[in-house]
């Protein structure tokens, strides 16, 4: 039976859909009017367990900020259904596969994300802006090559923050094509393209049991590296993750998987999701190149409006450690919630005209790095890439346009763009 809670089936459907999300007029749409009509709603789905729909900026904001009230580890931190949910906790106890910062409270968050965060600080970022700026420009010179047309995602979207990354971490070039792929089949797996199998997954436990197949062969990978390391530091993320201590003994090699996972993974198709969301941005509107040209000052508000306009982590769930209200919705200790930051970077109340893309728009209070404790480590590493890209991109670039039509993945998590074919000019 339905309240005045209960989202509509048509919308809740969309919500759960990898294809509604890579299509994204239904979702949008449902979205909208969830703003506007009921803003903490109800999501009751079959095989699923009811969880409460957060669409507004403000909300999703402030749930993002209360770690206690709102806890990580106590469900899956993505949404997942029932079956999904049990063969997770069947493998190993828990609601997940893996144990990420995004799956810990404190105490032992805080513990683990002092293991790598002095590595994305101003001061070393600093010190990595001249290698990076290397990698763009050989980046921008493989485009110049290409003859005028490219796929901007294969061709550049996805190896230019891969190679940073590897840099960072210590990993060796000619494992390049290996890393592209494993990082791939971990948001890519409920998409037919980018999963390790190939086909569309129709339940939750076929996914896991997928997942848990990448997983094994990245922990693998990193499981030698880290003894290498071990045997021989170097100056090098991987090293630090490597030789780490925490409770004043070594890492445990499961928990500094987890870290390379983390950094792996959220480091490279957050970014790379980004940055070709805004040439596909740039290409539905020429007026907005033009103005890129004319101000170069402009190049900031480009990167944050592309990782709003684009928001490639369509949401994260919390589960309510005490009773609350939310929208005037009685939340009781257990409730499960979806955060969409899809929603929220597309609220009315925030940015005008959400929809559309505008490189001189504030888009400074988009949330599609989270907020509070959890707040992406990397948010900073990912501006200066792209910062760094487009200030070698955009000067050469003499005209740019959709060669054909662009597509995004399929996957209620992470994604964006798949398939970008460009026509362009560079000098």
């Amino acid at each position: 039976m339905t309240n005045a809670a209960t989202v509509p089936q048509h919308i809740a459907e969309a919500v759960l859909s990898p294809r509604a999300h890579a299509e994204r007029d239904a979702l949008f749409s449902g979205l909208r009017w969830l703003r506007a009509n009921n803003p903490v709603g109800l999501v009751e789905a079959d095989g699923y367990d009811p969880f409460w729909l957060l669409t507004r900026h403000q909300d999703v904001y402030e749930v993002s900020r209360q770690n206690s009230r709102f806890a990580n580890a106590e469900r899956p931190i993505i949404v997942v259904d029932r079956e999904g949910e049990a063969t997770m906790r069947a493998k190993t106890g828990k609601p997940y596969l893996v144990r990420t910062l995004v799956q810990m409270d404190a105490p032992d968050h805080l513990k683990f994300r002092r293991v790598i965060q002095g590595w994305f600080t101003a001061a070393k970022l600093k010190a990595l802006e001249a290698d990076i700026r290397i990698i763009a420009r050989a980046s921008v010179d493989h485009m110049t090559s290409l003859g005028g047309e490219c796929d901007f995602v294969l061709d550049v979207g996805l190896t230019y923050p891969l190679r940073v990354l590897m840099k960072l971490i210590g990993i060796p070039p000619e494992d390049e094509a290996l890393m592209l792929r494993l990082t791939q089949e971990v948001f890519g797996n409920q998409d037919e393209d980018l999963g390790r199998n190939g086909g569309e997954i129709k339940d939750g436990a076929a996914e896991m049991e997928q997942l848990e197949e990448v997983f094994a062969d990245i922990e693998a990978y990193f499981r030698r590296l880290t003894d290498a390391r071990r045997r021989r530091a170097t100056n090098d993320l991987a090293s630090a993750i490597a030789n780490a201590r925490i409770d004043g003994a070594p890492i445990p090699h499961f928990e500094a998987f987890c870290l390379y996972l983390l950094v792996m993974t959220a480091g490279h198709d957050t970014t790379s999701s980004s940055t070709s969301g805004a040439i596909w941005g740039l290409c539905e509107s020429p007026g907005e190149l033009r103005k890129l040209k004319e101000q170069p000052e402009l190049t900031e508000g480009l990167v944050d409006e592309a990782i709003r306009w684009t928001n490639p982590v369509s949401h994260f769930m919390r589960s309510a450690t005490e009773d609350t209200e939310l929208g005037g919705r009685p939340i009781r200790k257990g409730d499960w919630l979806m955060l969409s930051y899809l929603s929220a970077n597309n609220d009315e109340t925030v940015f005008d005209e959400p929809e559309r893309f505008r490189v001189d728009r504030d888009a400074s209070r988009h949330i599609a790095f989270g907020t509070g404790a959890h707040a992406c480590l990397g948010q900073h590493l990912a501006r200066l890439e792209m910062r760094i890209l487009f200030e070698e991109l955009i000067p050469r670039l003499r005209s740019l346009e959709l060669a054909s039509e662009p597509k995004r993945s399929a996957s209620v998590f992470v994604g964006g763009p798949k398939k970008l074919p460009v026509r362009f000019e560079l000098r």
